[in-house]
């Protein structure tokens, strides 16, 4: 394990170096055209198509090359851990749930990420969601949110528009984080408790965005919000040894979403917009932004994954921490990518994305 580690952390830090991170983040800056970001990050790419179709051909490159290299990493080991295979597998919670989406607005299907010996879904079968999962993991789902829905069933068929997708959402995501704090039981102790730290920030954090999400977009009560919030029960030598990963956003759906001075105390109020920032933009009274929480939640665990990734050099954590660098900065790309092609410049994506200073 120790050779493969080595290998595979030297290989990752050649990668990261090249990466769109750190301090080549600003090289993203003062883009004012797709074409150029396409002739920054893809310089070996010389194909001149139309702005929309430049823009959905960009967004397939960047994902397959951030898997590509994810993959090129968790193969240099013989044997590769459970952590890395879980993160793995992450592409295809997010890719199924992707396609759930798009069968209920009945829309084509979006761009999947080839795991290639890591995948179990059968995505060529979309949109025939019985097909595409049976003898998975995600079976249960055809007994559970999904049993209303049978093989060959075309994506037109009235029966999808009974099917509540956050509630499918909620329990993929359940399990994929379940599976992830499991796989830490393989982990030396040193390891566990650098990855530990990034996995119960980031549920605690996902916990949250969702709470005010759900309040301030749908209107639904705290009652029916903590139905979706995830909860683990976590084993004492675990970071912080907290209880529950569940109480940062249980304690918050008790605050005022129109006034910011209860939220003072809160674990993660630094992530909330300003009541400054409020009345220089607008005269309405100040409200919780969950974008703006998720931006700069987004922000933080970045830099963390960033901090952590060179605190244990040739470890396990480490290549967990570049796989969540590498996810980092395909949402950026993706997000400039998005934005240049509505028009904005990248330096008004970058204000959007990036506006916090986060420790």
């Amino acid at each position: 394990m120790s050779s493969d580690s080595g290998y595979a952390y030297a290989k990752a830090s050649w990668i990261i170096g090249k990466s769109f991170l750190g301090k080549r983040l600003p090289l993203l800056s003062g883009l004012h055209t797709l074409y150029e970001l396409d002739r920054l990050v893809f310089p070996e790419h010389r194909k001149e198509l139309p702005g929309r179709e430049l823009l959905v051909d960009m967004e397939r490159r960047i994902i397959e090359r951030a898997v590509r290299q994810i993959l090129s990493i968790v193969n240099a080991f013989t044997e590769p851990p459970k952590l890395l295979v879980r993160m793995i597998k992450g592409f295809e919670y997010s890719d199924l749930k992707e396609c759930l989406a798009h069968i209920i607005n009945g829309t084509e299907k979006p761009v999947i990420s080839d795991i290639g010996r890591f995948k179990t879904v059968r995505f060529e079968n979309y949109p025939d969601v019985v097909s595409m999962i049976k003898k998975t993991e995600f079976e249960f789902l055809l007994s559970d949110d999904l049993k209303n829905i049978k093989q060959g069933m075309n994506a037109s068929n009235s029966v999808w528009s009974s099917v509540d997708l956050t509630a499918i959402e909620t329990k993929l995501d359940f399990r994929f984080y379940q599976g992830l704090i499991e796989s830490l039981n393989q982990l030396s102790d040193d390891d566990r408790e650098v990855a530990s730290r990034l996995i119960f920030d980031e549920i605690s954090l996902r916990n949250c965005v969702w709470a005010l999400r759900l309040r301030t977009y749908y209107q639904k009560s705290e009652i029916e919000t903590a139905k979706h919030l995830m909860d683990f029960k976590l084993h004492k030598n675990f970071y912080q040894k907290r209880a529950s990963v569940a109480t940062d956003a249980l304690i918050s759906l008790d605050l005022p979403l129109d006034v910011r001075l209860p939220w003072q105390g809160w674990k993660w109020e630094r992530f909330l917009n300003s009541e400054e920032a409020a009345s220089q933009q607008t005269a309405v009274h100040w409200m919780v932004d969950p974008r703006f929480f998720q931006n700069a939640a987004t922000q933080y665990l970045h830099h963390l994954a960033f901090h952590n990734f060179h605190t244990l050099p040739m470890s396990v954590s480490a290549i967990y921490c570049f796989i969540k660098l590498k996810q980092f900065e395909e949402d950026i790309l993706t997000s400039v990518a998005e934005g240049l092609a509505l028009g904005m410049d990248s330096s008004a994506v970058f204000k959007l994305l990036i506006h916090a200073e986060v420790n």
